[in-house]
């Protein structure tokens, strides 16, 4: 599964660990990916999408 989201093309982006000692390793902030089935165009298909766009209401909910 890629780390994509089908609506909005949220991806995991890097950042930094930073400790006390200013230590720096590198880090990735994954975005919070759900598995949905969803309609589009009428048909219901499975579809991965971050949780800010089912939130926001971009996808309808397949009964």
């Amino acid at each position: 599964m890629s780390k994509i989201c089908e609506i909005c093309g949220k991806k995991p982006i890097v950042g930094n660990y930073v400790s006390h000692a200013h230590n720096v390793n590198k880090r990735r902030f994954n975005p919070n990916l759900q598995k949905v089935r969803a309609q589009q165009g009428g048909r219901v298909r499975k579809m991965v999408v971050c949780t800010t766009c089912i939130k926001s209401g971009h996808i309808v909910k397949a009964p």
